[in-house]
């Protein structure tokens, strides 16, 4: 059973947080799994990129400290440190989510 690293709080940064979800595709990750409830394996959220690409960009968003990946059996359950990252940094994830929303909204059009 793989055990992963996550930073404390204290160990999370502005410039790892804002780097971590500077990527496309990291970004629309994190908006799908801001959008659900509880913890995902981390296939369940489709992605425009292979499985070992995935693995890097999961990896990036682990060590930046935005999401939280633990092992039950065999399936690596993934969910947000929303409230960690609203306590170091208050409104900047839903910030950010919301200005890539509107972003969306906009290209659609």
């Amino acid at each position: 059973m793989k055990q992963y690293q996550h930073p404390t709080i204290d160990q999370i940064t502005l410039t790892g947080l804002l780097h971590a979800l500077s990527d496309p595709v990291r970004l629309n990750f994190v908006q799908c799994l801001a959008k659900l409830t509880c913890e995902q394996p981390c296939g369940a959220i489709p992605t425009p990129v292979a499985k070992s690409t995935m693995s890097h960009h999961l990896r990036v968003l682990r060590e930046a400290g935005i999401v939280q990946i633990r092992t039950e059996g065999t399936q690596s359950l993934t969910s947000l440190r929303s409230h960690e990252l609203e306590t170091k940094f208050p409104g900047l994830l839903d910030s950010v989510l919301k200005a890539a929303d509107e972003t969306m909204v906009i290209q659609e059009k």
